[in-house]
């Protein structure tokens, strides 16, 4: 169960090498978080994962989940919540994708719909489920602002982004009063494995930052975190942006 101050003493992370995830998994840890699921596809880098979380005090598990088999999702996280109560699911995969490529590849850009989004949606579903079930729990998903107005240069992304953040907003409509809470995470430019390489964004930020702003948000329940927040203004206005003018910004 839940802490008095709403934090996890057991993380289900859906995207077990993500860094924001494995900060955010760090970061609970040393509050009092001791048992953490990792789910993701096997390999050296999830077993490495598990290997530093337990280096630091907790009992880290990892578990194969594919979010391209949403046939085997129910089955999966299933076994997960047999082990006992989840406090907290933390879906955090996705890919970024090469938006050159994939406008001229549209299996690629399917693929990084399917992943960030339908995986999303029969992942978070499943995870909504089982955290009702058991009549409590967090359920947090990392969106992204890329989601608020798709932008030329990286629209694939954006518009499966905005796909999950209208999707996980509605689920936690529709989970309000059941005692499962739905916070929607939408960082900017986050400097990580998966942005290594690309031209640094206006108020970039790291996984830790984004770690800390969401045991913040777990603490005071809330349900839209912006990380940094100063980004809510700043999307505000752009999707009130004229759509002539719009496309002639450097975005």
């Amino acid at each position: 169960m839940k802490d008095a101050f709403g934090l996890p003493q057991s993380l289900l992370v859906l995207g077990g090498t993500s860094d924001i995830a494995l900060a955010t998994a760090r970061r609970l840890i040393a509050r009092r978080t001791r048992t953490v699921w990792l789910a993701g596809r096997p390999s050296p880098a999830l077993d490495k994962a598990a290997e530093e979380l337990r280096g630091l005090g907790a009992d880290a598990r990892t578990v194969a989940f594919d979010a391209l088999e949403p046939e085997s999702h129910e089955a999966v996280l299933g076994k997960v919540f047999a082990e006992g109560d989840v406090d907290m699911v933390l879906l955090a995969f996705g890919i970024l994708g090469d938006q050159a490529h994939d406008e001229r590849a549209p299996v690629s850009a399917v693929r990084v719909a399917q992943t960030n989004y339908t995986g999303a949606v029969s992942a978070g579903l499943v995870a909504a489920a089982a955290l009702q079930t058991q009549g409590h729990g967090s359920l947090v998903v990392l969106s992204s602002v890329a989601g608020e107005r798709a932008r030329r240069s990286n629209f694939i992304y954006g518009s499966s982004k905005a796909g999950l953040d209208a999707f996980a907003q509605g689920l936690g409509d529709a989970l309000y009063g059941t005692g499962v809470h739905v916070m929607v995470v939408r960082p900017g430019f986050v400097r990580s494995r998966m942005t290594a390489g690309l031209d640094e964004a206006p108020l970039a930020t790291t996984p830790e930052a984004v770690a800390t702003a969401i045991e913040l948000g777990l603490r005071r329940r809330t349900e839209t975190l912006w990380v940094p927040g100063r980004l809510r203004l700043i999307m505000t206005a752009l999707r009130h942006t004229p759509r002539p003018l719009f496309r002639r910004l450097p975005l």
